[in-house]
């Protein structure tokens, strides 16, 4: 009799209940690795969306700062401007025209949405929109807090929607003090829609709050004026009297209640509670939150889509780790399949152990080329995050170097040296010498002009126009640079042996604004080295090279250390406490558009460096 049990004997149900579990227990087991692999991959994915969403956001407060600095000390200036305080003492309807042309002239080459003057009352008097038919001249804003914290603190700052103009902004204010006191108050108002729409380009909702959480600006539009915290209704009444965000509802924003916590954890993910910025409902969003440098109580906020990339990513563990589960199970299958043969064709043993051989050494070459294959699209991907690591990089450095780079660093220089001439016309006057003092308002006026050159320069820069290459006289690039620094070499006491005396100016391919600004920069690197030096002095030589021109400028100061050679043209990096580390950066770079370079020679004594630059012929 077999010891087997008949193929005709019912099975026990003891048995079927076995297989059922293990079927189960195997579907749960593959639902739990499943799901595994599916939470890693969603972690990892976060962790690298987070990555990029704080370089987003980096890059947003770069651009938002750099607009506000921009701006931030023009009514500081204009408060200082004897010319505008006399007319405040005395409002003659002539003179406040011209302070309002004045004022259009100054607003359309700054770019500023509205410059405006206030008396005492707080009445405007003058307006750079003076000409338009919502001019602010004749309204009162004294109930205005950039009228009143002016008033009594010098400066104030306001962000809110025009009264006449219905239109956003932030108000910067400056006090204009008289002999007799408060004359009135300069405002400045300055409006973000180019900063929105570029942050509408970006498809990712951004945007600011004030210290009681009220979006200021931002994308997407309809946004503003919500609220990232639920109000009281007395501190909503407040706001609404004070009519700085007009009849806004104050909504809450339509997140989840996450947001709306105060102590917000680091990059959360959040839940759109509603469609908004192109995103459907429920989308998922990080967080991202940075404070304002400059405003207190502003933060920016950057919500960074992540539903698709985390389902893809999700989606794409789970397939790679059935697929890894469907070779190990087909591995398997296969050597119960040899086993089952081995022992039913005992008699075939050497020819089944064959055919066994040959088919797991297939197996084995199909699961190392799908290893090959997993490892390959693992070291691609890697790849990837290195190449978007290298964009996002390379992005952050060019938006420095376009939007931070140029103007506080290069406009310094012509407002001090028109500050020096305003105080020596105003001394010549004093004493009667009428003529010299002409000539020290005529030196202010070209240098007004260098300004709106230099501003000119930028915006246009920032469109990448290619310079006005060509033959350049290099005196009078180098007579404009002394002429800027003139001024400090007085005050300083610091001698300065020119050696052009007696020799033709030759003739360089440059652009003359930008070379003139090279020699500004070296010189006013000269005169920061000889601050603290006994017997100032600076030395300045040209010479003639066959096709090159060489122009150096030596200083007898203390000279530059051997450390910081080595990184002297290294972008952010000065030896200065109130350097910013760009002026030899950029120097470099605008000479090189000349096919020039710029180099710091090693000398015994002092610091030297070489400008050299491409000789052109008369005929050329």
């Amino acid at each position: 009799m077999s010891p087997y049990p008949s193929s005709a004997e019912p099975r026990r149900p003891s048995a079927w209940m076995a297989r059922w579990l293990l079927a189960i227990a195997g579907i749960a087991l593959l639902a739990g690795v499943l799901g595994g692999a599916g939470a890693w991959a969603r972690d990892r994915a976060l962790r690298d969306l987070e990555t990029q969403a704080r370089v987003s956001a980096q890059l947003s407060l770069t651009a938002l700062n750099h607009t506000l600095d921009k701006f931030h000390a023009i009514p500081s200036i204009l408060a200082q401007d004897t010319a505008l305080a006399a007319v405040l003492e005395s409002p003659a309807p002539s003179a406040l025209d011209d302070l309002s042309r004045r004022l259009e002239t100054l607003g359309r080459e700054l770019g500023l949405s509205v410059l405006y003057v206030l008396d005492a009352s707080g009445r405007t008097v003058s307006s750079s929109n003076w000409r338009k038919p919502d001019s602010f001249v004749g309204h009162d804003y004294r109930f205005r807090p950039y009228f009143t914290d002016a008033m009594e603190a010098r400066d104030a700052a306001h962000f809110a929607l025009g009264v006449v103009s219905h239109e956003a902004g932030l108000f910067l204010s400056r006090r204009i003090d008289g002999a007799r006191g408060p004359l009135g108050v300069v405002v400045l108002k300055i409006g973000f829609r180019d900063l929105e729409s570029a942050w509408a380009r970006s498809g990712m909702p951004q945007f600011v709050t004030d210290d009681r959480q009220v979006v200021l600006l931002g994308y997407p539009e309809d946004w503003h004026y919500r609220v990232a915290r639920p109000m009281s209704s007395a501190e909503a009444v407040r706001v609404r009297s004070s009519l700085q965000f007009g009849a806004a509802p104050l909504d809450p924003l339509p997140l989840t209640p996450s947001l709306m916590s105060e102590n917000w954890s680091p990059a959360p993910l959040l839940r759109l509670t509603r469609a908004a910025a192109g995103l459907e409902k429920g989308a998922r969003v990080l967080h991202i939150e940075q404070a304002v440098a400059r405003m207190d109580g502003w933060r920016l906020h950057l919500l960074k889509p992540v539903s698709n990339d985390l389902a893809r990513a999700e989606l794409t563990a789970q397939a790679l780790t059935l697929l890894a589960l469907a070779t190990l199970g087909l591995t398997g299958w296969w050597a119960a399949q040899r086993r089952r043969r081995a022992r039913a064709l005992l008699a075939a043993r050497d020819a089944l152990e064959a055919e066994v051989r040959t088919r797991t050494g297939e197996l084995r070459h199909a699961n190392e080329r799908l290893r090959a294959e997993m490892d390959e699209r693992r070291r691609t991907e890697a790849r990837l995050h290195e190449m978007q690591d290298e964009l996002v990089q390379a992005n952050k450095l060019s938006l420095l170097g376009q939007v931070a780079a140029g103007v506080a660093h290069e406009i310094n220089q012509p407002v001090g040296a028109i500050r020096t001439y305003a105080d020596n016309a105003g001394e010549f006057l004093r004493r009667g010498q009428a003529d010299r003092a002409c000539e020290n308002l005529a030196t202010i006026a070209r240098l007004t002009e260098r300004i709106g050159g230099i501003t000119q320069e930028l915006r246009a820069f920032s469109r990448k126009r290619a310079a006005a290459i060509g033959a350049v006289e290099l005196d009078a690039a180098l007579d404009g640079a002394l002429m800027l620094a003139g001024p400090r070499l007085g005050r300083q006491g610091v001698r300065l042996e020119d050696g052009r005396a007696g020799r033709p100016s030759p003739r360089v391919r440059a652009d003359a604004m930008r070379l003139e600004q090279v020699f500004v920069n070296l010189l006013h690197n000269a005169l920061e080295a000889l601050a603290d030096t006994a017997r100032p002095g600076i030395r300045l030589s040209v010479e003639r090279d066959g096709e090159r021109v060489r122009v150096r400028i030596e200083d007898n100061g203390p000279g530059i250390d051997p450390a910081a050679r080595e990184r002297l043209f290294t972008p952010f990096f000065t030896t200065r406490a109130q350097g910013v580390g760009l002026g030899l950066v950029i120097s470099r770079d605008i000479l090189a558009e000349f096919g020039g370079t710029l180099a710091a020679l090693d000398v015994a004594a002092g610091a030297a460096f070489e400008v050299t630059l491409e000789a052109m012929e008369e005929s050329q």
